[in-house]
């Protein structure tokens, strides 16, 4: 989930912008620290929007910046345990499908995704079913369930979110579609 937060937290302002300690700066320095960053009580720092509060600079010795607290707003994705997301297949292996959902990916396990039997395609980067026609590759749109998750602040790629797509309500999109056209043809078939 997407969330605007506001948080604290110390820049270093080299000494060639001493004479340019504004929000705009204080902004691009924390942009480049935490851009991207992974931290377990606010997920995925996405992007640092506005800068509050700038607080007195601290020199530190044998340092030649000097040390700002700021405080600033900043979008942040943390996807809530259970949370149902729609993501893009970015990659497909022997295990599984990595599934983009925001700015991290997911694990979509081979287990979780159907009760059908799916083997691996590597020359199609695609899972296949044995039972049906059905596929799962790369580019294709998905609806899952957040199972799990584990970050890891140190080594953020090192971070894993497991995901399910076995419950009613989620799957491949495509799957989803043409399991409502089915149901509608069901009920019109009883109605007659």
């Amino acid at each position: 989930m997407y969330k605007r937060v506001r948080l604290k937290d110390t820049v270093e302002v080299p000494p060639e912008h001493l004479a340019d300690v504004t929000p705009l700066r204080v902004k691009r320095l924390l942009q480049d620290k935490l851009e991207g960053r992974m931290d377990e009580e606010v997920g995925s720092v996405v992007s640092v929007v506005d800068v509050h509060d700038i607080g007195e600079g601290t020199v530190l010795p044998g340092r030649a910046g000097v040390y700002y607290e700021a405080e600033f707003d900043a979008v942040t994705f943390d996807p809530d345990m259970q949370e149902v997301i729609d993501g893009q297949v970015v990659e497909v292996v022997e295990f599984g499908a990595f599934v983009g959902i925001g700015p991290v990916d997911g694990l979509l396990h081979v287990s979780q995704i159907s009760d059908e039997y799916l083997a691996y395609d590597g020359e199609n980067q695609q899972l296949a079913s044995t039972e049906s026609n059905r596929t799962l590759g790369v580019g294709d749109s998905v609806r899952v369930r957040v199972v799990t998750k584990s970050i890891d602040e140190r080594n953020p790629r090192d971070s894993k979110i497991g995901l399910t797509a076995k419950q009613p309500g989620l799957g491949k999109h495509g799957w989803l579609e043409a399991n409502r056209q089915a149901n509608e043809a069901t009920t019109e078939a009883e109605g007659q």
